[in-house]
């Protein structure tokens, strides 16, 4: 759950950067903006990546199963 609230905060921390940027013209918050939207972008892959590990020992298991000796 860590990585979710890390997610949360991240995306509650960069409002303020989009009010700048989009309701003042501030091109520097742009910037900001960037660089927060590709944290999000690499801490979203390593939840998926966490997500499927999590699911691929369940999946194995289940092709077991079903294999006829």
């Amino acid at each position: 759950m860590n990585q979710f609230e890390t997610l949360k905060t991240l995306v509650l921390s960069l409002e303020d950067e989009f009010y700048k940027f989009y309701e003042k013209n501030n091109k520097a918050a742009g910037g900001r903006i960037r660089k927060g939207m590709q944290t999000l972008k690499k801490i979203a892959q390593e939840i998926r990546m966490n997500v499927l590990a999590s699911k691929v020992p369940i999946h194995d298991l289940k092709d077991s199963d079903n294999i006829v000796d």
